[in-house]
């Protein structure tokens, strides 16, 4: 079951389609993990311990990553639209009242979407390194 919906953020890129889908899968798998050491996977408790896994791929059109920890199970979809606009949708289910405490800290204060946002210029500048 998907957790309800949050948020979207979305970048256009001047780059072909198929160099962004590629940069997408390697930010995703790569950089945009948690380390196995960070201290801030073991106080969550993510898992999988990077914070994310792929949990679906429409190659060139949608990857669905989720996750889950202590206050939270979300799913981070990319879709790719157009010629080359990248979407970022954010998903989250927050239970119990620390799920409540967390959301306001990550999501009201504005924290989820400039990390998001940062995500989509991270894909753009790979994709336009390897373009």
């Amino acid at each position: 079951m998907q957790p309800p919906f949050v948020d979207e953020h979305s970048l256009s890129l001047a780059c072909p389609r198929d160099v962004v889908w590629q940069a997408l899968n390697q930010h995703a798998t790569g950089d945009l993990l948690i380390g196995p050491r960070n201290p801030l996977a073991l106080i969550l408790g993510t898992k999988p311990r990077g914070g994310f896994e792929i949990a679906d791929s429409i190659d060139g059109q949608r990857l669905d990553l989720t996750g889950r920890h202590h206050f939270s199970n979300y799913l981070l979809r990319f879709e790719l639209e157009g010629s080359t606009t990248l979407r970022a949708l954010t998903y989250a289910a927050f239970p119990g009242p620390h799920g409540r405490i967390y959301r306001l800290l990550v999501i009201s204060s504005g924290a989820h979407a400039i990390a998001t946002r940062g995500i989509l210029r991270s894909v753009a500048q790979l994709a336009e390194q390897t373009n």
